[in-house]
């Protein structure tokens, strides 16, 4: 059985070769971060939403970020353009159903990005992701309120009905494609004292998608990479101010060794 702690050292190197090309159509509320997130860890991201240059963009992406956070219906019609393009070239589409669960407007374009495009992972917290399925599930704002545990089995069953692959980021993650599960154990409480961290773990997976065409390992590939570097912040943090400058650091000075050492991977 491979060991997904080479892996994340090998798409670590890769990313940072490659260079890829991040698409993002995502909130105002975390451009920025994410934005320093992907050029810290080596890639190089592009924000566009505009519906005339959407499609073109997605034609030269190496991935697609949509992330509903702060959401329009302007913005969800750009979102199914592009993820439409990236679909037809086979580019790798990662969904962040931000807050999905908390209104019907979020719910609604969550599903239907699910239903109009092709994607290869959705990113969320449990209850984000437990909305995609159950109608009657609720979210605090784009807080879970519930446990990575209680969302487990029921992603599994989801991952395999919409035939793709689901991350669910908490305390621990667990990314499953309907038949595996895996477990990644790496992070740090100060990870939810910032807002985007969600949001930069989704457009790492983005990264590790563009290097690595299989979605569940890219995920959790992924994952153990921007959970470590929630750690080495962590470790020289001692608030959330300084938190997020360091884990940018994180993202730019963890070396593939040093992910191969500190993957907290589980199958």
């Amino acid at each position: 059985m491979e060991n997904l702690a080479n892996r994340a050292a090998e798409n670590l190197a890769k990313v940072r070769q490659q260079k890829p090309l991040i698409h993002n159509i995502t909130n105002y509320v975390v451009m920025n971060f994410t934005a320093n997130a992907l050029l810290a860890m080596g890639a190089s991201p592009v924000m566009a939403h505009a519906h005339n240059e959407v499609e073109e963009m997605a034609s030269i992406a190496a991935a697609l970020v949509l992330n509903i956070g702060t959401l329009t219906d302007d913005w969800t019609a750009s979102m199914i353009k592009a993820g439409k393009k990236a679909s037809e070239l086979g580019t790798p589409i990662i969904l962040d159903p931000v807050g999905s669960g908390a209104t019907s407007l979020r719910t609604r374009a969550a599903k239907e990005i699910i239903r109009e495009t092709k994607l290869s992972v959705i990113r969320g917290n449990a209850s984000e992701i437990l909305s995609l399925r159950d109608s009657e599930s609720k979210t605090k704002g784009v807080d879970s309120v519930h446990s990575v545990e209680e969302a487990a089995e029921t992603a599994k069953m989801l991952a395999g009905e919409l035939k793709t692959t689901l991350a669910i980021t908490g305390p621990t993650d667990v990314v499953t494609d309907g038949e595996n599960i895996i477990q990644i154990r790496n992070g740090h409480p100060l990870m939810a004292c910032i807002t985007g961290t969600g949001c930069a773990a989704t457009v790492t997976i983005a990264a590790f998608s563009a290097v690595d065409k299989h979605p569940l390992y890219a995920a959790a590939t992924a994952l153990a990479f921007f959970g470590l570097a929630g750690q080495v912040a962590g470790a020289k943090a001692a608030a959330p101010g300084s938190f997020m400058i360091e884990i940018l650091n994180a993202l730019y000075t963890i070396t593939p060794e040093d992910l191969k050492a500190g993957a907290r991977i589980i199958r």
